[in-house]
């Protein structure tokens, strides 16, 4: 009697380990193809290499926090003409480029908690997207002086 209790128990906590393994092994399995990185997350040198980068992957920017304010650049630098360049605010971040036709916002994506609530993509003389969120709506505004995408203010 008291072998078959400890086969029944051996069996039991087998198969236990067996199906958490498998488990683990699906959640992770999963998670790295929703995310497309191992774990989902990238580091600071990784979105800001991504930023810099003339074109996102995937052909949107990755989400930053941005430094508040209505806008302010995340790639530093100057940009040659037809080069990509990153923006952010406290909503969400936007890659935007000048072409013929004007400035055009290639890509744009809100930050976790907001929504994008107006895009106008362009090309046009100037471009905007608006993120809303907790702590209210953010509006990028972007036009180009010269070939350069910058930020503008808001003239509304």
């Amino acid at each position: 009697m008291r072998r078959r209790s400890f086969l029944a128990v051996a069996g039991w906590l087998a198969t236990a380990v067996v199906a958490t393994l498998i488990g683990v092994a699906a959640i992770r399995w999963v998670g790295e193809s929703i995310a497309g990185t191992p774990g989902g997350v990238l580091s600071q040198e990784e979105v800001e290499r991504a930023l810099a980068s003339p074109a996102a992957p995937g052909g949107s920017a990755p989400a930053a926090t941005g430094t508040g304010g209505p806008s302010s650049p995340v790639a530093g630098g100057s940009s040659p003409a037809g080069t990509r360049r990153a923006f952010a605010t406290t909503g969400g971040s936007a890659v935007a480029e000048c072409g013929p036709g004007g400035a055009r916002l290639v890509s744009w994506t809100p930050v976790p908690g907001y929504r994008v609530s107006d895009a106008e993509p362009g090309p046009d003389d100037d471009v905007e997207v608006t993120f809303t969120g907790p702590s209210g709506g953010f509006e990028l505004k972007v036009r180009c002086v010269g070939s350069e995408p910058v930020a503008a203010e808001d003239d509304d």
